[in-house]
């Protein structure tokens, strides 16, 4: 990466419009849930209604997510998002935790995440990689949309729109060849096929539960639609753009998702989907024979890398509030003098990344923390609330259709899923509240380090 030195505090730019937002939204819910995640849900639910069920569901939240972010954007439209918003909503600390296990784990997490199955998992189809390999070309992966987003906003954009574009087209022809050239199944829209075993049994964990499990899985190939809020100060009109974006985005997505998953079982029954590792592929290779491995292989790698520009475009913003607020490193609050970009904190995002990616511990961490997303989650929607009690005159450009009652949906989905998680998976749950936890001390450090700072001698 090019780190020229010049560099200066200041605002960012507001350079984004209407596509780039929906760009953002789609681009970054897309990534390789919707190819892999419906076997995971087909293992826990055989049903394919109540797999269509958990889908609908799953595209529902994320809805209700997006109406209440909507209004929280179009409030305050300053760079950092979510983080901003839990700040006016509970004070500094809990927003400093959501800052604190997003740089530490869940962006640069899921930026590890996905290098490493851009390297590991799917560019192996067309070329053999060492681990050694495997491992450079993840960091390169990086490094790459790093530099791409230091050197321009517009550059990260405009790279993001077109990967979209890609690879929402390409998601879409998917489906129709799947329903065109494959000998399919109606029925299995609706009816189980019992007579090929899920594999290691039936799930045991009771329906609530298993629907609760399945439900985090779809919810993850759902993630991404907050992330556009984090670069709220570079958008162009962002009291009318940001819910727009947020709105046209997350809708098409969720259209999306449930015609791909009628792709998937018009191929195949529930308990076949449950057996695949790569349903997309499968159901494609049905279709039009081994070439739609190849054809899928080279999607799922142009959503990754799409994805990842996402992540890399937008969660810097947060650290660059966070610094701005006295919160964090005050070099994350500087503004490139000639690229206008929050380029220390691009860079330390790409660091802490690659060294994630490098020593392979991102998934043992994600592992514990994932659960810990849906707590903030449930807190910001909630915002929408509290700031309405407490800042009862604001100017709200946007208000939450259906308030009170979407956002008391989500928020009670939000709870289901942190107790379900802590019933199923209850270790990993308590060392991810640990892990949370960690950033209580580190914030009053922060606070009195900047304290003593202001003091005069």
């Amino acid at each position: 990466m090019n780190m020229n030195t010049k560099q200066t505090s200041g605002e960012l730019p507001r350079v984004l419009g209407i596509f780039s937002i929906i760009g953002i939204v789609i681009g970054s819910m897309i990534g390789s849930g919707i190819f892999i995640n419906p076997a995971a849900v087909a293992r826990e639910l055989s049903d394919p209604l109540l797999m269509m069920s958990v889908w609908a569901m799953g595209g529902i939240l994320s809805f209700f997510g997006a109406l209440a972010l909507a209004e929280l954007g179009a409030v305050y439209v300053q760079s950092g998002g979510i983080y901003v918003y839990l700040r006016e909503a509970y004070g500094g600390l809990i927003a400093f935790l959501f800052g604190w296990t997003i740089f530490l784990v869940i962006e640069s997490g899921t930026i590890a995440a996905l290098s490493v199955g851009f390297s590991t998992k799917y560019l192996p189809h067309f070329m053999p990689l060492t681990p050694l390999q495997a491992k450079i070309l993840s960091v390169s992966l990086i490094a790459i949309l790093s530099t791409i987003n230091y050197h321009g906003t517009k550059n990260g954009a405009y790279l993001m729109n077109f990967l979209t574009s890609v690879k929402f087209v390409a998601l879409i022809g998917v489906c129709a060849v799947v329903f065109v050239f494959a000998s399919g199944n109606t029925a299995n829209f609706i009816v189980a096929n019992s007579s090929t075993p899920t594999p290691g049994g039936p799930p045991t964990g009771g329906l609530i539960g298993n629907f609760g499990v399945a439900l985090v899985a779809v919810l993850w190939a759902y993630k991404g639609f907050e992330s556009s809020t984090y670069c709220a100060g570079e958008i162009k009109d962002p009291q009318r753009k940001l819910p727009m974006g947020l709105f046209i985005g997350s809708a098409a997505v969720i259209l999306l998702y449930i015609a791909a998953n009628l792709a998937y079982l018009y191929v195949f029954s529930t308990s076949e989907m449950a057996e695949s590792n790569r349903i997309a592929s499968d159901a494609v290779q049905v279709a039009i024979g081994p070439i739609g491995a190849s054809i899928v292989a080279a999607i799922i790698l142009t959503s990754i890398t799409g994805t990842c520009n996402g992540h890399i475009l937008t969660s810097p913003r947060v650290l660059y509030a966070m610094a701005k607020d006295g919160h964090f490193f005050n070099v994350m609050a500087r503004v490139h003098q000639k690229h206008k970009t929050p380029h220390m904190a691009i860079a330390a995002v790409a660091v802490w990344a690659s060294l994630l990616a490098v020593s392979g511990t991102f998934e043992q961490l994600f592992t514990y923390v994932i659960f810990g997303y849906w707590i903030f989650m449930g807190l910001t929607v909630a915002g929408v609330i509290v700031l309405r009690k407490k800042k009862p005159n604001i100017e709200r450009p946007y208000r939450t259709w259906g308030y009170p009652w979407t956002p008391i949906f989500f928020i009670a989905s939000a709870v289901f899923l942190v107790f379900n998680s802590l019933i199923r998976t209850f270790w990993n749950s308590v060392i991810g509240l640990a892990i949370i936890s960690l950033g209580i001390p580190v914030y009053y450090l922060w606070k009195k380090r900047v304290r003593d700072t202001a003091t005069p001698s």
